[in-house]
């Protein structure tokens, strides 16, 4: 069996709509043939291209054509093709846990590696790096989630209210990883601040 029919038979065993990069199958040869093989097969139609490097086996729906998988799914898979650690913008966060009404007008994540704006799909996904470890704690998680959002607010936006409602939001076993995250003084003030409340309360 060649280098594609191996390529081929291996993507046919993937799930529909699940991002991947061609590096999966660098098992089956070099770099510069696997990339020929997954030109070929994206030309013919079993698998699309949606950013350099990253495929999908094309799932259907008679209702919308093709569906896409969320852009987060494919930042994930290329996060993880380069080794970077990933984590959800402050902005992104701060409104998926009702803290703040604003949309963010791109899409865009902290990344451990380079600040760079990707394509996915024609959609302009902004990456920016992030040296300060701290941001990037409990990535891809609840907690982790909520810390990027507390950074964003700052420390002026951040209060025991700020911290009770992510509270409700994460539940008792989230939070307290949340609690042990390495915080600056300011944002571990807040949440002193409220358990104080609690007890008094």
């Amino acid at each position: 069996m060649s280098i594609a029919q191996d390529v081929r038979a291996a993507i046919r065993k993937l799930p529909r709509g699940r991002p991947f990069t061609g590096a999966r199958f660098l098992k089956h040869g070099g770099r510069g043939t696997v990339d020929r093989a997954l030109s070929r097969l994206a030309a013919d139609g079993e698998i699309l291209r949606l950013a350099h490097g990253v495929f999908i086996r094309p799932r259907t729906s008679r209702f919308v054509g093709t569906v896409m998988p969320d852009i987060h799914e494919v930042v994930e898979a290329i996060a993880r093709n380069n080794g970077e650690t990933l984590q959800i913008h402050g902005a992104e966060a701060a409104r998926r846990f009702r803290l703040s009404t604003q949309v963010p007008t791109a899409p865009a994540f902290h990344t451990s590696g380079s600040t760079r704006t990707i394509r996915i799909a024609g959609t302009a996904v902004r990456m920016v790096h992030t040296s300060n470890r701290r941001r990037l704690q409990f990535a891809g998680e609840p907690p982790g989630a909520a810390l990027s959002a507390l950074w964003y607010l700052g420390k002026d936006n951040v209060t025991p209210e700020t911290v009770a409602r992510i509270e409700a939001a994460l539940g008792p076993a989230e939070f307290e990883k949340l609690r042990s995250a390495d915080m600056p003084v300011w944002m571990q003030k807040a949440f002193d601040a409220t358990a104080g409340e609690t007890a008094h309360g």
